[in-house]
């Protein structure tokens, strides 16, 4: 199967099919994950039969025009781990940047006592 030319995880579009490194296909890709401060490719999130899967960077062997190939199997493919919330990442960083707050508070108020 010819998957055309490389391209960039940038333009990688939604639906784009997911083969994994046996032939098959494991599913399509739903969103694509980066790190936009250091502007590094994380992984993909991709639609499988089974629900949505977390493909992590180094499981990605080629990104091309119509097609994702992975480093692994059809059956590692279906282990891949589900994707976290990110929600719950958004709640976590939440309740830290409260309490660091707190500690700042606290701390400001034990200086101008001193």
């Amino acid at each position: 199967m010819d998957d055309g030319q490389a391209i960039s995880y940038k333009v990688l579009r939604r639906g784009t099919p997911v083969l994994a490194c046996d032939g098959p296909e494991v599913g399509t890709v739903r969103r694509v994950l980066e790190n936009a401060r250091e502007n590094i490719f994380d992984g993909i999130v991709i639609d499988t039969h089974d629900g949505q899967r977390f493909v992590d960077a180094p499981e990605v062997a080629r990104i091309a025009e119509r097609a994702v190939t992975l480093t692994v199997d059809a059956a590692e493919a279906a282990r891949l781990p589900v994707p976290e919330s990110r929600l719950a990442a958004r709640v976590g960083m939440s309740t830290t940047v409260r309490r660091a707050k707190r500690f700042g508070r606290g701390m400001r108020e034990r200086w101008d006592r001193r």
